[in-house]
C-alpha cells in the first residue's frame, strides 16, 4: 500500500493490525508511525495501551507477547516497534534483502509469520524497518504481503524533491517560488526529514498561506544569500567571471562548508543536462522541461547556458570535473589544497 493510501485511511480510523513500514527513505516510514503514535488513542488510553518497542533492546517473542494483550477500556491496543531492522528473528535467516537467499524449502518460519496468520484484531502492530527492505522473494514476505498492510519507502531522487517540497508545502497551506523550492534541493538533498525539519522553521516565522521566496530561504534557514552552489552554477551557467570568482573565493576560505565534492557533483549534473539540452530536437519549454527534469521556470537558463556552452565544451566540462574529483581525493599521488582545486577548475570551465 502506498503511503498517501496509508495516511488516508489513518485518518478515516481504518485501522489494520499489523503495518510493516520498510525502505530506504525514513521520512515516510516515520510520517506513518508517528501519526498512528499521536493519533489513534487518546492521552488517557495511552498509559496502558500504547507500548514503544526498539529493535536492537527487544526480540519478536516480547513483541507478539505484547501484541496479543486485550487493550485496557480503549477499543484498540498500540505497539510500535522502532528501528525494527536491529531485532534478531524478526525475518526468516535469508529473507533480507543483500544476504544469501535460502531454498524456500529450507526457510525457517519466523513467529512473526504465525502471528500474522492469527492476529490481534484489537491490537494495531507496527513494524518501522528502515534502511533496508525484505526480499520479497521468501515465504515470509508473501505471507506479510497478504497479511499485512506492507509499505515500501524508497528514497526519492534529487529532481524529484522539489515537486515533493511543492506538495508537502500545499498539505501545510503554503506555496514557494521554483527558485526557492530548487535552493533547498540543492542545499539540502535529498534527505527529506532534514528538508521538513527545515520547513518547520519557516512556519515559525511566515504565516499560513504565504509563498516562500529565496529571501526567507536566506533569512531562516541559514544559507548565504550570495555565496552558494546554486548561486555559483547560475553564475558559471551565464560565464559572470566576476560573481563566479567572487563565490568561488568565498568557498575556499570556508572548505568546511562547501566541500569541493558538493560543487562538483552539482556542476556535473547541471552540465550533463547542458550537453543533453544540444541534442534535443524539440527545444520547446515543455518538452526541455520533461526530458531535464526541471521546472519550466529554469528552462531559459538552460537555453542560456547552451549558449554559452556548446555541446563539445560541455563534454569538456564534463571531463574536468571527473579529474577534479579525483585530483581532490589524491588519486594523481599528490595532496592538493581544495580552495585552490576549486578555483583552478572554475577558471577552466569558464575560459
Amino acid at each position: 500500500m502506498d503511503f498517501e493510501k496509508i495516511i488516508s485511511d489513518l485518518k478515516n480510523k481504518v485501522y489494520h493490525p499489523v503495518y510493516f513500514l520498510m525502505g530506504e527513505e525514513p521520512f515516510f516510514i516515520d510520517t506513518v508511525s508517528n501519526y498512528i503514535e499521536k493519533n489513534v488513542l487518546d492521552e488517557s488510553e495511552k498509559a496502558f495501551n500504547q507500548t514503544v518497542l526498539y529493535g536492537a533492546e527487544t526480540n519478536i517473542l516480547q513483541v507478539i507477547s505484547e501484541a496479543k494483550s486485550y487493550p485496557m477500556m480503549s477499543n484498540y491496543r498500540v505497539v510500535i516497534v522502532k528501528e525494527a531492522q536491529n531485532m534478531k528473528g524478526l525475518t526468516p535467516s535469508g529473507s533480507s534483502k543483500g544476504g544469501e537467499k535460502e531454498d524456500a524449502s529450507e526457510e525457517k518460519k519466523s513467529p512473526l509469520e504465525f502471528y500474522l496468520n492469527n492476529p490481534q484484531k484489537s491490537t494495531i502492530l507496527v513494524f518501522c524497518h528502515k534502511y533496508k527492505t525484505v526480499d520479497m522473494r521468501t515465504a515470509f514476505a508473501k505471507t506479510l504481503n497478504k497479511k499485512a498492510v506492507v509499505m515500501k519507502s524508497d528514497t526519492i531522487y534529487d529532481n524529484k524533491v522539489p515537486k515533493w517540497i511543492e506538495e508537502f508545502l500545499a498539505q501545510k497551506k503554503y506555496s514557494i517560488d521554483p527558485q526557492a523550492s530548487a535552493l533547498l534541493t540543492e542545499f539540502l538533498g535529498n534527505d527529506l526529514s532534514k528538508v521538513a525539519n527545515e520547513l518547520e522553521k519557516l512556519f515559525l516565522n511566515i504565516p499560513e498561506r504565504s509563498k516562500i521566496t529565496t529571501e526567507h530561504i536566506y533569512k531562516y534557514i541559514g544559507i548565504s544569500k550570495e555565496y552558494n552552489n546554486f548561486e555559483l552554477q547560475a553564475a558559471i551557467g551565464r560565464r559572470d567571471v566576476l560573481k563566479a570568482n567572487r563565490i568561488i573565493n568565498y568557498f575556499a576560505s570556508n572548505p568546511k562548508d562547501n566541500p569541493l565534492v558538493m560543487t562538483v557533483a552539482l556542476l556535473g549534473g547541471y552540465f550533463t543536462k547542458v550537453l543533453t539540452y544540444h541534442y534535443l530536437p524539440d527545444k520547446s519549454q515543455n518538452n526541455v522541461a520533461s526530458v531535464l527534469k526541471v521546472n519550466p521556470f529554469f528552462v531559459k537558463d538552460y537555453t542560456l547556458a547552451a549558449s554559452n556552452y556548446s555541446a563539445r565544451k560541455a563534454m569538456d566540462v564534463i571531463s574536468l570535473l571527473r579529474q577534479y574529483d579525483l585530483r581532490s581525493k589524491g588519486y594523481d599521488g599528490n595532496s592538493a589544497d581544495e580552495g585552490e582545486l576549486m578555483k583552478e577548475l572554475v577558471f577552466r570551465i569558464i575560459h
